[in-house]
């Protein structure tokens, strides 16, 4: 099994630029090794460490991250159980199930 930051360094290989179009966006994973992510203009990058201008944060355990990463876990369930916390752009961190495919990162 992947740790969560190997998960997210292999996000960009599992983008799907074409459903993500003129997005432009960061996300700021608050995980035991801060990672974010910049999506913007059909690109993908990740970088370890913190980010002042996210648009969304995602909190939650590296265990967890790496289960709604894989699909094992439903986003929508972590939240409401208190797995995920998010702060900020609530409807982007809706978006970004879409935008990988989870196949690529098992």
């Amino acid at each position: 099994m992947s740790n969560a930051k190997a998960l997210i360094e292999m996000m960009p290989q599992a983008f799907d630029a074409s459903a993500a179009g003129d997005m432009s966006a960061t996300v700021q994973y608050a995980i035991s090794t801060p990672m974010h992510m910049v999506i913007d203009n059909g690109s993908c990058q990740v970088q370890e460490g913190e980010t002042d201008n996210a648009d969304v944060t995602l909190r939650m355990d590296d265990d967890d991250l790496v289960a709604l990463l894989t699909g094992e876990l439903n986003g929508m369930t972590a939240f409401m159980t208190g797995k995920l916390q998010v702060d900020g752009d609530i409807m982007l961190a809706q978006k970004l199930t879409s935008l990988f495919d989870a196949n690529r990162l098992q």
